[in-house]
């Protein structure tokens, strides 16, 4: 008998040892990751009663909270819902969140580390902390601007300061009301965001980092020339035949260029009048030559195949490894399999702006605490340094001759330099075809470094038509303020 609860009180030992144990795994050592988890119920009604960080847009207010008589307390709304919503994103009761509302949940709930002393504060007076207020570098002038002259057209628009790699413009299109996600109808906001999900235009998807990458077509040469004269193997005056067709080797199909013309009248041409002319069968040829690993390099130096937080995660460009001839080819004027986001075409733009430094892009300029104490601020960091000087510079000379007098005309402005490149990628999204401007303003001290795309069909348009409108649109706004 004795001998039995002396069993049984041990087992009942271990038994309480293990719950000891367990509880304190929970309280202690898994609290930081279960604290911000979406699931966690508790933490989203405490949340929801509190009053959650404002977010701006330079001085304009993008969203904020509103009290309201029920058990939440606080309503969250978004003063420009369609405009802001891909980088701002949503917060809500039972899908998540989303954007810079996700990224930054915790400084904005009032519940990060960094906000110790306001939750010290608060629970000595018995108060609800206030949570953070975020400052973001995009423009709303900038950001209405692009904004209106996308229009209703698929695609996005992104500006950059090169000097800083401050964002100042983000647009994706078709966007979204977060107002319909932040609603305290569960059933309105769940209905409202599977509308959402099973929309095949994707709405959710912030086009300018995410979701379906583009061909980026002919801004790709930028890229492309910029190997070229870096490598010190090529000038702008190199000649390359002037073919009206070239044969794929192995294929029996032949690259063109647009329109099926010749690149000028001669039996060659330079790469600058292919550059500025936007001609395909000279690049194919450059891009045997200059082979696979050179282009990639310098890819990776724009920082494809990278991932980038702005805080948001950026999806990784792509420039295709293993290639045949023939795939080189057709790579170097951006068709195959080269992936781009909107973000990675401008950071092209901004590097060559800034003298061949890429300066690290983000859309996050200070974070502050209730009392307007400094908790967060992003400081201008440079990224990388994929150019030479002197070949920044001679590529800001042939992309300037390209808006003067070459295809990217539309995205010219009275008084002030452009620099630009269009593009057409033959193969878009879907059946269509993307339509695409980068470029900055003014060419000799830029301001603003931009990257337009526009989904759409076959043959009703060229970069040209199409997306240098939208982008001088921006750089005017920019440079005449």
């Amino acid at each position: 008998m004795t001998r039995s609860l002396r069993v049984t009180g041990a087992a009942v030992l271990v038994l309480f040892v293990s719950l000891f144990v367990s509880t304190s795994v929970v309280q202690v050592l898994a609290a930081p990751s279960l604290t911000p988890d979406d699931r966690n119920v508790r933490n989203l009604y405490e949340s929801f009663s509190a009053e959650r960080g404002k977010i701006f847009a330079s001085s304009e207010l993008v969203a904020t909270t509103e009290p309201v008589d029920s058990e939440f307390r606080f309503l969250r709304t978004y003063p420009h819902p369609g405009l802001y919503a891909p980088v701002v994103g949503y917060y809500t009761l039972t899908q998540g969140n989303a954007g810079v509302e996700s990224e930054l949940n915790a400084l904005l709930t009032g519940q990060s580390s960094q906000q110790f002393l306001d939750q010290l504060n608060a629970l000595v007076t018995g108060s609800t902390p206030t949570g953070a207020t975020v400052v973001l570098t995009l423009d709303h002038e900038l950001q209405t601007t692009a904004a209106e002259a996308l229009g209703d057209r698929a695609g996005s628009v992104v500006a950059v300061e090169p000097s800083t790699g401050r964002i100042l413009a983000m647009v994706s299109n078709p966007t979204y009301d977060p107002n319909q996600l932040a609603a305290h109808s569960t059933t309105d906001v769940i209905e409202y965001y599977r509308g959402l999900e099973a929309d095949p235009m994707k709405p959710l998807a912030n086009r300018a980092i995410a979701g379906d990458q583009y061909f980026p077509g002919s801004v790709f040469k930028v890229l492309v020339t910029a190997a070229a004269l870096d490598s010190g193997r090529y000038r702008a005056s190199s000649d390359f035949p002037n073919p009206p067709e070239l044969q794929l080797p192995l294929s029996t199909d032949i690259v063109t260029n647009a329109g099926g013309a010749l690149c000028g009248p001669e039996e060659t041409v330079t790469l600058e009048t292919a550059l500025i002319q936007s001609c395909n069968i000279p690049f194919a040829q450059l891009g045997v030559e200059l082979g696979e690993g050179t282009i990639g390099s310098m890819a990776d130096d724009f920082g494809f195949e990278a991932t980038l937080e702005i805080p948001m995660t950026v999806t990784p460009s792509r420039y295709p490894r293993g290639m045949d001839q023939a795939q080189l080819m057709l790579s170097s004027f951006g068709q195959f399999d080269v992936r781009v986001t909107p973000l990675q075409v401008a950071m092209m733009s901004s590097a060559i702006a800034h003298g061949g430094e890429l300066m690290t892009p983000h859309v996050v300029d200070e974070v502050l605490s209730d009392d307007l104490r400094v908790l967060q601020e992003t400081e201008p960091s440079v990224y990388s340094t994929p150019l030479r000087p002197d070949t920044a510079n001679e590529l800001r000379r042939m992309m300037t001759v390209g808006v003067r007098q070459g295809v990217a005309d539309r995205a010219a402005l009275p008084g002030v330099s452009v620099a630009g490149k269009t593009g057409t990628a033959e193969t878009g999204i879907g059946d269509g075809r993307s339509f695409w401007f980068t470029g900055f303003a003014p060419s000799e001290q830029p301001d603003i470094a931009v990257a337009v795309v526009v989904e759409g069909v076959a043959a009703d348009g060229t970069g040209n038509t199409v997306a240098a409108p939208i982008a001088r649109a921006v750089m005017e706004k920019a440079v005449n303020r």
